[in-house]
């Protein structure tokens, strides 16, 4: 049982029903050896886990990342090494079927690879997921083509380092055809949530191919190329004196009038109000 000086708290997303999310703060708590039916990413944010996998044990600390496939033993404890005694863990609980789907996007397989547990010392991927991991709590609509950006940022590098083979290089843009069918999209439905999946299916690509050539063709990422066009809409909106900043936002799509705020004064240096 955990002490007072410990949690855990778990999380669903309603957008990704494979996906439970985690953060546990960890004093002298163990975890005996066990196994999982799904796949476990974790994440140390703070202090230090001694953890068993393989046969073998190893420090678990920041800067890593702990990637448990189904049915893998493994256990995990605090470092008694490390002078602050505890440790925060994060952890994405994905169920195969999701995983699946990226790496399919990613690798062209047709299954997840064979791999048996690993720590990966990547402070890169390691940040991209705990970036992901604090929006997901968040709940944000708006976030989810994020998700889908950052699932294939940090998934490729950490699964090329567990024996995946990469797919080849892709080179060019989207063509014109393409590009238009996904702006005529995104005006068509700037008022609602807008996701990678299905921009690529409209050019018949997989996300990993839509993203990169989206990248090339605009030079920027699809989230960021969409926001803006959000916020564009929004200075439309903003001339004509009936509107409400309130009725604005959630015109272009935005579902918190504080998110679009925030993004409205990063792009143009003043709020809404002041437009």
């Amino acid at each position: 049982n955990l002490t007072m000086k410990e949690s855990v708290a778990y999380q669903r997303v309603p957008d990704s029903p494979g996906l439970v999310l985690s953060t546990g703060h960890y004093t002298e708590y163990e975890f005996k050896p066990h196994y999982h039916l799904d796949y476990h990413l974790g994440i140390i944010v703070n202090g230090v886990q001694r953890q068993k996998i393989n046969g073998k044990s190893a420090l678990f600390g920041p800067g890593c990342i702990s990637v448990v496939p189904p049915d893998q033993i493994h256990d995990g404890s605090t470092c008694s090494i490390d002078s602050s005694g505890h440790y925060t863990l994060r952890t994405f609980r994905i169920s195969a079927e999701l995983l699946d789907g990226y790496l399919q996007d990613i690798f062209q397989l047709s299954s997840v690879p064979n791999f048996h547990g690993a720590l990966i010392d990547d402070p890169t991927v390691a940040n991209v997921l705990l970036n992901m991991h604090a929006a997901l709590n968040l709940g944000n609509p708006l976030q989810q083509l994020a998700i889908e950006q950052q699932w294939i940022a940090a998934l490729e590098p950490l699964f090329l380092k567990l024996g995946a083979k990469p797919k080849a290089t892709i080179e060019g843009g989207l063509g014109e055809h393409n590009w238009q069918l996904v702006r005529d999209y995104c005006h068509a439905h700037i008022n609602t949530k807008i996701i990678l999946e299905t921009l690529a299916d409209l050019c018949q690509m997989s996300r990993f191919q839509f993203l990169r050539r989206f990248e090339t063709t605009t030079g920027l990422t699809p989230r960021a190329w969409l926001i803006r066009l959000r916020l564009e809409r929004a200075c439309e909106l903003l001339k004509q004196q009936n509107q409400s900043i309130a009725q604005v936002a959630s015109d272009v799509g935005f579902y918190d009038q504080s998110h679009f705020n925030r993004a409205f004064r990063h792009a143009f240096g003043v709020a809404p109000s002041h437009y």
